[in-house]
């Protein structure tokens, strides 16, 4: 019998909190977002949409999956709301917008405006990004910089069209490679490019990947396959790991890791790429959220699209605010609601743990 390591705690339990909790008595009297193990979480992650007009094979099968209803989707006004609740009273100081695909989002614009116009208690404003498939960008790019969005991941995991049409099942790689270009011309830097090796698929493309995105000007960042998958089938042994992609680019590229800068919370750890004489080339980074997690500085919570905190993505637990907003509840009840949803966030996701939780929601409905 095969062991398949996937990657949640063993004490979570599928199940989602609802309103009228209450703040736990053990928690610190403090408008931030705390959790039991002295971590606060600053950096929000708003999923717009759990529908994408991708299929990639990690992802979702072909048919797509069954997509939220209208009605479950938290309105444009909803998602200011709470963006404004997070920044104005939780501590929250960057937003991120995601999916599903977050240019699907009409209002996609306005809410970014809506989001740029807030301040933090020290009246800085908020730090805007957006991930996306980049299908669209190139035509919506210019509005979403006037709209005040600081910056955009686009993913990316091949440069190969026939390549591209297979992990996608769409044959759409000029699209975004147009997007790419259009988000670079509309100022909306660093422009950084997200890709997933996969075993037996794209795993010979880590060097040209940065060697194309060094000469474009873009930040390459590489990311473990997580175990997100809606079927899942995701193995461990399948899984092309840091190790493996870091020797990659070393048999091509000399790196040398970025001096005097702890990762702390950001994701990616970085290299300096130089050359012969040790001039800079550029940067590449990796996110190793399985075989080297950061759970220990994560600094995010999470917004589905249907209004329910996450606390890491790989929860199987989450706490309902569209409701709780919907049946009257004021600003302070859903602050309560949030707070206490963060204090019991777990310490780390124990992706090596053979007790493994598959999360009940694929990536696209959490939001990347």
């Amino acid at each position: 019998m095969t062991t398949v390591d996937l990657g949640v705690p063993r004490l979570r339990r599928p199940g989602s909190a609802g309103a009228g909790a209450g703040l736990p008595t053990d928690r610190p009297a403090t408008p931030d977002l705390l959790d039991r193990h002295g971590r606060t979480a600053r950096d929000l992650r708003v999923s717009l949409t759990d529908r994408c007009n991708l299929r990639c094979h990690y992802c979702m099968p072909p048919e797509g999956l069954p997509w939220l209803e209208r009605a479950e989707v938290l309105t444009d006004a909803e998602v200011v709301r709470l963006v404004s609740l997070a920044v104005r009273d939780l501590g929250v100081r960057e937003v991120r917008f995601t999916g599903g695909e977050p240019l699907l989002r009409k209002g996609l614009e306005d809410i970014v405006a809506a989001t740029t116009r807030l301040r933090t208690a020290d009246g800085s404003p908020v730090a805007t990004s957006l991930t996306t498939n980049g299908i669209g960008l190139a035509r919506r790019a210019g509005a979403l910089a006037a709209a005040g969005l600081t910056r955009v991941n686009v993913s990316l995991d091949t440069l190969r069209p026939d390549r591209f049409a297979a992990i996608t099942r769409r044959d759409r790689l000029a699209d975004v490679l147009d997007g790419l270009r259009g988000a670079a011309a509309a100022g909306l830097a660093p422009v950084k490019v997200n890709a997933v090796l996969l075993r037996g698929t794209n795993d010979d493309e880590a060097a040209d990947l940065l060697r194309w995105a060094l000469a474009a000007g873009y930040r390459l960042r590489f990311i473990e396959q997580m175990p997100l998958d809606p079927h899942g089938s995701w193995q461990r042994s399948q899984m092309v790991t840091a190790e493996e992609i870091l020797a990659a680019l070393q048999r091509e590229f000399r790196l040398v890791p970025r001096p005097g800068t702890a990762r702390g919370a950001a994701p990616a750890e970085t290299w300096d790429v130089v050359d012969d004489d040790g001039a800079h080339l550029g940067d590449v980074g990796v996110i190793a959220s399985v075989t080297r997690p950061f759970c220990g500085d994560c600094d995010r919570t999470r917004l589905t699209a249907d209004g329910q905190v996450r606390t890491c993505l790989f929860s199987t637990t989450e706490t309902d605010l569209r409701d709780a907003l919907r049946s009257g509840a004021d600003d302070a009840t859903l602050a309560d609601l949030w707070r206490t949803a963060m204090w019991g966030k777990l310490p780390g996701h124990d992706v090596d743990d053979p007790g493994f939780l598959h999360p009940t929601r694929p990536m696209s409905a959490i939001g990347g």
